[in-house]
């Protein structure tokens, strides 16, 4: 009987691979699947994360244009009355904390990146097409 792989696409008789499923390759397959959910995170992560730099960006641009007025500073649910020198320190201090978060989420994309390369090889050379470890 044909076999099928996990796209459930019927594979030829010389794309099978009857190769017998060990407990390292099971451990290489549930490492993969929880790179790929870790991997999906920070993506979102890094996401929101660029988002909400873009804001404290325009709310910085916004603040140069000022005309040395007060401003209203907004911090979770409150409001508080700030100089537009204090808003703009605010706004840099938070940049560049938000940016070293930035900065360690693409670097853990990175690694994540490589290492799921380094397993995708290792299981598409025991396994061949029997196989599927990409994104549909």
């Amino acid at each position: 009987m044909p076999e099928a792989n996990s796209n459930g696409m019927i594979l030829a008789k010389e794309e099978e691979n009857d190769a017998e499923v060990r407990r390292e390759d099971q451990d290489k397959i549930n490492e993969f699947g929880q790179l790929n959910a870790r991997l999906h995170e920070v993506r979102g992560e890094t996401s929101k994360l660029k988002s909400l730099l873009e804001k404290i960006d325009d709310a910085s641009t916004e603040l140069m244009m000022g005309n040395g007025d007060t401003v209203m500073l907004r911090l979770g649910d409150a409001l508080f009355e700030a100089s537009e020198e204090e808003a703009t320190e605010f706004c840099e201090a938070e940049v560049e904390r938000y940016q070293t978060k930035l900065d360690e989420l693409e670097k853990e994309e990175t690694d994540i990146s490589d290492r799921m390369a380094a397993l995708k090889k290792i299981l598409y050379g025991r396994f061949g097409k029997s196989i599927n470890l990409e994104e549909k």
